[in-house]
């Protein structure tokens, strides 16, 4: 018998150790589960901690030394200008040999006689060859770039050069008198627009075509200007005037001139203006202050002008030699030189790496190489002096983005004022990318709480009736009734809003603000009625008979908010409620954080109220009893007892129920209109962080800014939701702690 007895014993034993090693094992691969993905979400975050820095690649020289005027992305099989012998443009390749490496060698020439003034102009990633005959005829060609396969191609006499400049040239001529009596002349391109200025002493005469449509053509005569800086991506003259900046609009007619700038040096050299691609925005740099400052387009009272933003400080004895934006990242390159006694002068360079948005300076780096001129071709960056063309590889260019550019208000280019935008995609490259979290944030943090006022006191309630003062047998059909609504998908809740509440929104909003300021005094009534009523019913009907009674009453009371109530309320105070309260919102009234709100309030209902029944339930009949035995009312009862003991559950539930407002995806995603807002109030829309997850990760390029802050929105998803639960539970064991020992 008593080895019978410790077989089952060792049998036993056994089973539980296997037990203890499978749970114990399960509940590792969840913990190691928990950190991969963790770990995953940090990661992928991490590089925009990383310093951004600038490799340098290689340093190549034309063969003959002759002058580079225009960068080309050589590394991709873009041309390299060269102006040649003979007034030609020579367009090099990057040519690899095995015996002395890589190397520039010429593969076409553009020839023209010496006559002809030859230039070239690059916007936006693009070369361009500008050719002008002595009769003012204009030819503007596109240089593409080269078919690996046709590098090696011998030259021929010109046929082969259509296949290097693109088939989108432009031609128009110039007014003979004006161009065979200039000075200077200046060229500049845009999407839009082609314009020539040609400076005379006593004018200037600019010319603007339109490239679309070659016959629409716009000429402007400009009196006693001293500098001219054309921007005809935003339709803009700049000019300087004595010793003041002015703007000149292409629309505007007459003599209608917008200062900008007071209190400009007129001394030569003293000020340098770097437009930016789009031309939406430049630089300007005032040696008298060493002070670099940024001008963008803002809308104001006068229309569209320039208005500065922010200002990088440069040491003494420095000045900016170039500026370069970024086609797809805010990273803003600035070289910037010193001026040295002997004769290195001006030949000591720095390169500043600089958030356009924010004008935080991320990086300085000193160059062994000297430019002129930068150019970004994807990550590498392109310097070019006279007859050398320095590369370096841009590294961890995401890493530009700033503390003060995800959460700080910043002007924006085109905007009024310093504004907090979520805007990542566009139509073009050389954008400004808006990547503010703080109207996700307000988004996510105000839906939530809203949804908490609406779910609290339906949840509470209900838990307070089926716990304390329903029977058990009603009891056991109400709470697994509501809490089987936990099981809905929120999908199906997000799709019900969408169809049926947003439309109805505009009413429906004066009728629930009217249901919920009457609904008390209606419960109210029928308390006082329904007592005496339910006297009069058989006996095995009065316990829960006033469960229908309210019920009754909140029905009837909804039909009349739906049917009269505001009708009856518009005509009191004599106004258009519906007119009035789109009118105060810049989003649909079915799009608003109300609605959004409501839908989130029924979908975390029942778990908050599942977690407080039980809290309810769980308080001991014995507390109960001896708070009756000391004359004690069930009210009385239920204020100061259960309630009190019964805190640390409904905090608890309360809290969970807030984290799952704010990391519930489908309903706002569906019922909002998806705007990210940075408003607090409640008839305007929203983007939550959860939606933004779902709407943009999908399409964002990997490895790319976006992308990456989009990981980091998740780690603060996660954050918050770890600190939610966290702080929930703390409150929870202060509470009980103190309701026990006190």
């Amino acid at each position: 018998m008593s080895f019978i007895s410790n077989s089952i014993t060792k049998k036993r034993l056994r089973t539980d150790k296997w037990a203890r090693l499978v749970i114990a094992g399960f509940g590792g691969l969840v913990l190691l589960t928990l950190v991969i993905l963790i770990t995953h979400l940090i990661s992928q975050a991490l590089p925009l901690a990383y310093i951004p820095s600038l490799k340098h690649l290689t340093t190549l020289s034309a063969p003959r030394g002759e002058p580079i005027i225009s960068a080309g992305d050589v590394i991709n099989g873009q041309p390299l200008l060269v102006k040649a012998e003979n007034c030609r443009i020579s367009l090099q390749l990057l040519q690899n040999d095995n015996n002395k490496g890589s190397a520039l060698q010429s593969h076409h020439e553009y020839i023209r006689p010496c006559e002809h003034e030859l230039i070239s102009h690059s916007v936006m990633g693009e070369n361009y060859i500008v050719d002008v005959s002595p009769k003012g005829q204009v030819r503007v060609l596109p240089v593409r770039t080269v078919p690996l396969s046709g590098i090696n191609k011998p030259m021929g006499d010109g046929a082969e050069l259509n296949d290097t400049l693109g088939n989108g040239a432009s031609s128009f001529s110039l007014p003979t008198d004006q161009w065979a009596k200039r000075e200077k002349w200046s060229f500049a391109l845009s999407t839009q627009w082609v314009v020539v200025a040609i400076e005379r002493n006593e004018h200037v005469f600019v010319r603007w075509v339109n490239r679309e449509r070659p016959t629409q053509v716009i000429d402007k005569v400009l009196h006693n200007v001293d500098r001219l800086t054309l921007l005809p991506g935003s339709e803009n003259m700049l000019f300087q005037r004595g010793n003041a900046l002015f703007l000149k609009r292409l629309r505007d007619t007459g003599e209608t001139i917008t200062p900008i700038v007071g209190n400009v040096s007129q001394e030569p050299g003293a000020i340098a203006i770097f437009p930016l691609e789009k031309h939406r925005a430049f630089f300007l740099f005032n040696q008298s202050d060493g002070l670099l400052t940024r001008w963008v387009l803002s809308r104001g009272t006068k229309g569209l002008t320039f208005e500065q933003t922010y200002q990088v400080a440069l040491a003494k004895n420095e000045h900016v030699v170039d500026v370069a934006e970024h086609a797809s990242m805010n990273v803003l390159a600035i070289l910037v030189g010193k001026h040295v006694a002997g004769p290195e002068q001006s030949q000591m360079q720095k390169m500043l790496l600089v958030n356009r948005v924010s004008g935080d300076v991320v990086k300085t780096e000193s160059l062994k190489n000297s430019a002129t001129e930068l150019t970004w071709f994807g990550d590498k960056l392109y310097g070019t002096s006279r007859d050398t063309l320095s590369i370096w590889q841009g590294e961890h260019l995401s890493g530009i983005t700033t503390w003060s550019s995800l959460f700080e208000p910043q002007h924006y280019e085109g905007y009024e004022t310093r504004e907090t935008v979520w805007q990542t995609t566009s139509a073009s490259d050389y954008q400004e990318a808006k990547f503010s979290l703080t109207p996700l944030i307000i988004g996510s943090v105000k839906a939530s709480l809203l949804a908490l006022l609406i779910a609290i006191p339906v949840a509470i309630g209900a838990a307070v009736y089926t716990a304390y003062f329903a029977k058990n047998k009603l009891r056991n059909v109400i709470k697994p009734a509501i809490e089987l609504l936990e099981a809905i998908p929120s999908v199906l809740i997000g799709f019900i809003a969408a169809i049926w509440l947003s439309p109805k929104a505009e009413q429906f909003l004066f009728s629930f603000a009217f249901f919920l300021i009457v609904i008390p005094f209606i419960l109210i009534a029928v308390s006082v009625v329904q007592r005496p009523i339910a006297e009069k019913l058989p006996k095995r009907f009065r316990h829960g008979a006033e469960l229908l009674f309210a019920i009754g009453g909140a029905f009837i009371l909804g039909y009349v908010s739906v049917v009269f109530a505001p009708s009856i309320v518009f005509s009191i105070l004599g106004v258009d409620g519906f007119t009035l309260l789109a009118s105060e919102s810049n989003s649909p009234i079915g799009k608003t954080t109300i609605v959004v709100a409501l839908a989130l309030g029924v979908a975390i209902s029942p778990s908050i109220y599942s977690l407080a029944e039980d809290a309810i339930n769980g308080v001991p009949n014995d507390l109960k009893h001896a708070s009756f035995a000391l004359g004690a009312t069930r009210l009385q009862t239920l204020m100061h007892v259960v309630l009190h003991v019964a805190l640390p559950g409904i905090v608890a539930a309360i809290m969970l129920g807030f984290g799952r407002a704010f990391g519930e995806t489908m309903i706002v995603l569906m019922v909002t209109g998806n705007t990210p807002i940075s408003s607090w109030g409640l008839i305007e829309g929203l983007r939550a962080l959860t939606a933004n997850l779902a709407i943009e990760l999908p399409e964002a390029d990997a490895s790319s800014a976006h992308y990456q802050i989009l990981f980091f929105t998740a780690c603060i998803l996660f954050l918050f939701t770890f600190l939610v639960n966290t702080v929930a539970e703390l409150v929870r064991q202060k509470i009980r702690s103190k309701t026990f020992n006190g």
